[in-house]
């Protein structure tokens, strides 16, 4: 294996792709339904009330050129035919130009939706989505063994965003250090499900350990994905307890 040449990564390739395209795919089914009545020509904060205060080089956007929702419509339909190949694994099929070309034009197609998204798009996933769909331009296709620097700035990707997550907890809310914030977080969390009542009444020594856990898997298992194996796996198993906790619980 070198930077240039990672054929034992072609399952973590797949993952990466077909998670991506899914999320690329949520993304846009969300721009379709929700994005004309918040931003479009009749919206709360209309697109083109804020292309008329900032420029190309402040924001890039397709959009600065014209917009309108039918064009908005067109550009998210796009998205979700794309991405919908993405994770059907139709591009990786194709000559090595295609995979990179079709993730390309999803990254732009999704830029100019939040550069010109305002508040509703100011949240730090839209970022780390475009992050992520850049790097996925250089994944190749199915035939060609993955490149391991690409894989490798997933990876430090994934270290920062955990990594950040647990710091910020610190700077935060006290009841991160007192280990007293999942007491109530369950009752107050924004997305709850059925579930989500029972597990607020367990004991607070669960709850303490809920936080605990949640210190190991953002503070000291970001960084096994840099060690060698089985450490890389295990660690990697860990800091993913706390996106897929939710998932049953709520968020």
């Amino acid at each position: 294996m070198d930077w240039f040449s990672a054929p034992d990564y072609r399952l973590a390739r797949l993952i990466i792709e077909r998670g991506l395209g899914l999320t690329y795919l949520s993304a846009f089914l969300v721009a379709l339904n929700q994005f004309p009545a918040l931003l479009g020509e009749h919206g709360l904060l209309p697109v083109r009330r804020y292309l008329r205060r900032f420029e190309f080089s402040d924001s890039p956007s397709l959009f600065h050129f014209h917009y309108s929702d039918k064009l908005l419509r067109a550009v998210a339909w796009t998205g979700i035919v794309l991405s919908a190949a993405i994770v059907l694994g139709l591009p990786q099929a194709g000559p090595l130009w295609l995979p990179p070309l079709v993730w390309l034009v999803l990254w732009v197609l999704y830029l100019s939706i939040v550069n010109v998204g305002q508040r509703f798009y100011g949240f730090g996933w839209e970022s780390l989505l475009l992050e992520a769909g850049f790097l996925a331009i250089f994944l190749g296709n199915a035939r060609t063994a993955p490149p391991f620097l690409v894989l490798l700035l997933f990876r430090w990707l994934a270290f920062r965003v955990e990594l950040g997550a647990g710091l910020i907890k610190l700077r935060g809310d006290p009841c991160w250090r007192d280990l007293t914030c999942m007491d109530y977080h369950h009752e107050t969390q924004p997305m709850p499900n059925p579930l989500s009542w029972f597990v607020h009444r367990l004991p607070r020594g669960l709850h303490r350990s809920e936080v605990i856990g949640n210190f190991v898997a953002q503070r000291l298992a970001p960084a096994s994905p840099f060690r060698p194996r089985p450490i890389a796996g295990g660690g990697g198993r860990i800091f993913m307890g706390p996106h897929a906790f939710p998932l049953l619980i709520g968020y």
